[in-house]
């Protein structure tokens, strides 16, 4: 990037223009957590753990699947981002067809593969023998919402790299007020636990779906779709710059969910109660990462608009802006949780031995969000800047070299070290990326 001519800058105008495009980021991405916490509130007051625990075994091995593919999500940010800063709408809509065409095509090899990665997924997982059923139907239904999951993720990603961050919102918004409804009527109207949560949730997919595909019609260069769609996404030459992104994003976030999943899986082979007690911690851990993200997000629509304009003062401002904005809501959520502990986990059940368990562990999810910050905002910086490769690496290191290390030298604490490896992987993944940043903003300077 070229060095743009310095000048001094307020605090007012270091933050312009960040937080109109981060509250309806924060507040799309705070409907997916809220909508788990509310199928685990109502789960949880059940009267057995089983139906929780199969929930939290098969929505683990199922976002490991779908987020296996949310480089669909981000790739389409940081590319379509770019070519924004380009002044090229053309390349920007070109770029989501052919994210469309890559979604649709994943997800029917998934439906395809459906009773091998269920049977996979469940037998290294080993859930309880009452919840291992459960888990299977459950997994089972959640596959049908596959296309559709997929191509939300590429309407979101577009979205957001095009700064337009109000449609991402109603979209989101409209798929978690279908399932809180559907949740309601299937799970205590129709008393289907369980499999109610999952056909709340591939009905909600595709209402959304519907609502993205409106909203994108009011947006493109219909014309220019019609006359070039075909040529647009079977030119595979042209596809090579959203595969060489998403090859690293894939590796990355692969790894992430390994470690959610391998986590969820721990908990499981420790008993119900146990699992179903991380369920409702990891709740908290989700909603964390959902708000923070918010400001990623922004960063990383912000960051790849700079780099597109080759406008390095104005890469640093939205550094800046964001990660102080970040800083101040992970110090506020902390509070938050370590003020309300009790009255949270009341909400998601009245299970006894639960919430034993789940006030055991609290005290990680408190310093999680500290812990985690510069991670996520790292994350959308290094997106928006094409850093993906670095990702990539961190990820891997921190898995293999922090995670799993940490997790076998304390599995004699029990779910205690289990929660110690998982703290320890956010603080090394910040530490690790606040160093590659610092190493490259010294490079460019120099």
């Amino acid at each position: 990037m070229q060095q743009s001519p310095p000048h001094t800058r307020t605090v007012s105008s270091r933050w312009h223009g960040i937080w109109p495009l981060v509250w309806p980021i924060m507040l799309s991405n705070l409907c997916v957590p809220l909508l788990g916490a509310v199928d685990t509130a109502i789960l949880g007051h059940l009267d057995a753990p089983k139906y929780l625990g199969a929930v939290a075994v098969g929505a683990s091995l199922l976002s490991l699947l779908y987020w296996s593919f949310g480089f669909l999500r981000m790739g389409t940010t940081s590319l379509v981002a770019r070519a924004v800063g380009r002044n090229d709408t053309r390349e920007a809509t070109r770029l989501w067809l052919r994210a469309a065409a890559l979604a649709l095509t994943l997800a029917g090899g998934l439906l395809l593969l459906k009773p091998w990665l269920i049977g996979l997924g469940l037998y290294f997982m080993q859930p309880a023998p009452e919840a291992a059923g459960l888990a299977a139907s459950y997994c089972a239904i959640r596959f049908l919402s596959a296309p559709a999951s997929l191509l939300n993720y590429t309407l979101i990603g577009w979205f957001i790299g095009q700064q337009d961050t109000r449609r991402p919102l109603l979209l989101v918004v409209t798929a978690n007020g279908v399932n809180l409804v559907l949740d309601v009527v299937f799970i205590i109207g129709l008393q289907m636990n369980s499999d109610g949560a999952a056909w709340a949730s591939v009905i909600a997919e595709y209402c959304a779906l519907a609502v993205g595909l409106v909203l994108l019609a009011g947006k493109i260069d219909r014309a220019h779709v019609k006359a070039q769609w075909h040529r647009c996404i079977t030119n595979w030459s042209e596809y090579l710059p959203l595969l060489q992104v998403n090859r690293h994003l894939f590796v990355r976030t692969a790894c992430l969910l390994g470690v959610f999943t391998f986590f969820t899986a721990q908990g499981a082979r420790m008993g119900t109660e146990i699992v179903a007690a991380n369920a409702i911690l990891l709740q908290f851990v989700l909603l964390t990462s959902h708000a923070l993200d918010g400001f990623a997000h922004a960063a990383e629509a912000l960051c790849g608009k700079a780099v597109g304009a080759h406008d390095r003062a104005e890469f640093i401002r939205v550094v800046q802006g964001t990660t102080a904005l970040a800083l101040l809501t992970a110090a506020a959520i902390s509070l938050l949780f370590w003020l309300g502990q009790h009255y949270w986990l009341s909400l998601f059940t009245a299970l006894p031995e639960v919430l034993a368990q789940a006030n055991r562990q609290f005290g990680w999810v408190v310093i999680l969000p500290l812990l985690t910050v510069w991670a996520y905002q790292l994350d959308g910086i290094f997106l928006g800047s094409g850093a993906t490769a670095a990702m990539q690496n961190i990820m891997l290191v921190c898995t293999t070299a922090v995670f799993l290390p940490l997790w076998w030298f304390t599995q004699a604490q029990g779910n205690s070290g289990l929660w110690l490896a998982f703290c320890g992987f956010n603080l090394a993944r910040s530490i690790a990326m606040a160093l590659v940043f610092r190493a490259q903003q010294r490079r460019l300077s120099s």
